[in-house]
Formats: C-alpha cells, structure tokens, sequence
C-alpha cells in the first residue's frame, strides 16, 4: 500500500466482500420456504472430484416447500441425492429417475432456534473478519506513517475514515442478520 487513498479503497472493498459472504451464508440457512440459494454450498463428489451443486443441475422451485433439481448428468443423480442428504438443510430428496424432488417440512420451535444460531454465528464470523481487515489497514497506515511516508495528521484522519467504513460494514451484517431473523421466526 502506496499510500492512505489506496489503503481505505483496498480496506472497503475486502470489507464489502466480506458482507457478500455473509449475504451468501444466510442464503444458504434454510427457512420456511425454499429457494435455489440453499444448495449453493452443497458440495457433489462427481466422479472422484467435488463439484458445487449449482455446476452440476438446475434448480426450479414450483411452491414454497418444494423444490426440483434437474441434474446435467442423469449418472450424477445418486451422489446429488447423496450430498443433499448429508448437508445440513435435514431434508430427505426423492429421486425419480429424471429429477430430484426436495420438499421442506415445516419448521419447528426448535429448529428455527439453531438456524438463528447458526445466522448469529456466521454473522459474528464476517464481523470479525471485518475486525481483521481494519487491524491489518490500520498496522499498515500506521507502518506508513513510521517509515515517514505520511504525516501523522494524514493517518489520524485515514483511521477516523477507516473506522467510519468498518462500522458501515458491520451495520450491514447486522441489517442482515436482523431480515434473516425475522425471516426465520415468520411461521
């Protein structure tokens, strides 16, 4: 990092990719209905190499608690069966020979419960990897302003601007986590 400028635009966008993977990680957290998201983190062993689902069939979703996954590879079929099963959305795929049908049960109390815990995990995971991104930006702003770069005014003011990206960040996570809640408890 060549100088303060640099260092907040390369500080904001790793921040705002770390919100994008948050974004994802709530998608992939199973709610009431169903979605193509959900499988996004599914991983098939195709023929000895894993494969992410989404390369391998298309996803259609005629209702809320059913979805149908048409595979590319009718060969695949077993081991997209197979991964599905084993993931964590707990649900039982039935395979017909042409396609994979998902329906979702109704969720439970309970099990609305751990998928919030989940969502409270995944969102505490991309805060502190926000956390992270700002302590390496500042050791780097303040690295600079060792080496006699940049005047110690400069990096005071890029740590204000540093600080002010970092908790619109976090805000976002939270505004995240909060929709994924509430979408979760609405029954």
């Amino acid at each position: 990092m060549s100088d303060l400028p640099t260092a907040l635009a390369d500080a904001s966008e790793k921040m705002s990719k770390a919100v994008e993977v948050a974004k994802e990680d709530f998608g992939a957290i199973r709610t009431g209905r169903a979605h193509p998201a959900m499988f996004q983190k599914i991983m098939v062993d195709y023929y000895g190499t894993y494969t992410p689902l989404a390369q391998l069939a298309t996803f259609q979703v005629p209702e809320a608690r059913m979805a149908i996954i048409s595979p590319f590879d009718k060969g695949a079929m077993a081991s997209i069966e197979k991964a599905i099963r084993d993931s964590d959305l707990g649900v039982n795929p039935a395979n017909d020979g042409a396609v994979i049908r998902v329906s979702f049960p109704q969720l439970t109390e309970e099990r609305r419960k751990d998928f919030i815990k989940v969502a409270r995990t995944k969102a505490e995971d991309s805060r502190i990897s926000i956390r992270n991104i700002r302590r390496t930006s500042k050791e780097a702003m303040e690295k600079l302003e060792k080496d006699g770069d940049i005047g110690k005014d400069d990096v005071a003011r890029a740590e204000k601007e540093l600080e002010k990206i970092t908790t619109d960040h976090v805000a976002k996570i939270d505004e995240l986590l909060k929709h994924k809640e509430s979408e979760l408890l609405e029954v």
